[in-house]
């Protein structure tokens, strides 16, 4: 290609970029704030302004008249977040979530729904993704074609290239041909992740870490895996692996990759199997000595030994493998997610008293904030990054000129 002639379109496109990445900053600016933060000359920025008013990333926002000012005010211009939306999904073994969200966040809808008994075959599972992404699309008021992209977590191994690495026990219960039905049906973007890695780019966007350049998020309900950011970027790994807390049955005093919720269960029920006759099997009740983990948690908050002995074992052992992301990773905070992260904060003590044993100058621990829509922002986050990258190649409106005529699902 002549270097000369992509030269001017270079250049637009660079003042183009400029300007945008301002405006997706502040609420609003003027011409002489965009100078200010560009550098560009005035007419320069005023002709950008007028470009992405056309193309429909920006518009005029109101300019109030300051008191005793003379003749119009100046123009002011805002990012505008309702051009096109994103779809954050979380994919789990019993229930998907689906959240909408404009291009500055904001969250306009969402749905959750749960797949039959014991996860359903593929087939049902994905009728009922795109069952759950048609509910929150009607419930939000956004067509199909104001979608510009798409995330979805998953409780799988995910290569860097965003497929599902082959070899694994889930596997089948994730891969449901859902980049297909949303790419080509839609000509929607679609990124797959690991959900560990999209709750740490939720914690870190919006959550107890928020901001942080160094931090770990520990999904800990009722499998372990990690998400790791190492100074602002997320941690994949050769083959997506970083994270997947593999080993374990290595680890002295912990053995393998059982989760908060499943220790507690699996412990309070071996409680009740031995005899226990305490706050446990109150709230249990005397007809089964299956054992809940909330139950766990609450009886060890009435004051059972029983279960607080068990909730102590928990910590220490949980201790033990955050020593291990502490060590490998060097986080500043790690954060605890998951379906028990309301419940661990129970846990906090132990587990800081404890990890200072096997780390000098350990790092912060936390409880993440966000609960059941941890891994759904950390997707709303991934697909804003993905569109955010290539606004000026989309239209407002139309995804890439393939939305299909009908707007149907199906």
């Amino acid at each position: 290609m002549d270097a000369s002639a992509s030269t001017p379109q270079l250049l637009r496109r660079t003042n183009l970029r400029s300007v945008l990445d301002v405006l997706r900053a502040v609420p609003s600016a003027t011409g002489t704030d965009l100078i200010k933060a560009t550098g560009l000359t005035r007419a320069t920025v005023i002709a950008v302004c007028d470009d992405l008013i056309a193309r429909g990333w920006a518009r005029e926002a109101p300019s109030p008249r300051a008191g005793g000012q003379k003749g119009r005010p100046a123009r002011r211009f805002e990012f505008n977040e309702s051009a096109g939306y994103v779809l954050g999904l979380d994919v789990g073994l019993a229930t998907v979530r689906v959240v909408v969200a404009d291009l500055a966040g904001t969250v306009v809808g969402g749905t959750e729904s749960r797949f039959p008994r014991h996860g359903g075959t593929p087939a049902d599972r994905r009728s009922g993704v795109i069952s759950a992404v048609e509910q929150a699309l009607a419930e939000a008021g956004v067509p199909a074609s104001a979608v510009l992209g798409t995330a979805l977590g998953i409780a799988a191994q995910v290569t860097p290239e965003g497929s599902i690495a082959p070899g694994q026990e889930l596997a089948p219960m994730f891969d449901l041909g859902l980049t297909q039905e949303f790419r080509g049906g839609f000509g929607w973007p679609v990124l797959v992740e690991n959900d560990a890695k999209l709750a740490a780019l939720a914690e870190r966007w919006r959550g107890t870490g928020a901001g942080e350049a160094n931090l770990a998020v520990v999904l800990a309900g009722e499998r372990l895996g990690t998400g790791v950011i190492e100074s602002g970027r997320l941690v994949h790994g050769a083959r997506g692996r970083a994270g997947t807390m593999g080993g374990l049955e290595l680890v002295d005093g912990v053995g393998n990759q059982d989760g908060i919720a499943k220790l507690a269960r699996l412990w309070g029920t071996a409680a009740l199997d031995a005899g226990h006759d305490g706050m446990i099997r109150r709230l249990v009740g005397t007809q089964t000595n299956r054992v809940s983990a909330r139950y766990v948690f609450e009886a060890a908050a009435a004051g059972d030994g029983t279960a607080a002995e068990i909730l102590d074992r928990i910590g220490r052992r949980m201790a033990r493998v955050l020593a291990l992301v502490s060590t490998f990773f060097d986080p500043r905070i790690i954060v605890l997610g998951g379906a028990v992260a309301a419940s661990a904060t129970a846990l906090l003590p132990v587990m800081t008293e404890e990890l200072a044993k096997y780390v000098p100058d350990p790092p912060r621990l936390a409880v993440s904030e966000l609960g059941e829509m941890l891994v759904a922002t950390g997707a709303v986050r991934l697909a804003l990054d993905h569109v955010d990258a290539r606004l000026l190649d989309l239209r407002p409106g139309s995804v890439q000129g393939m939305a299909p005529q009908d707007g149907s699902l199906a």
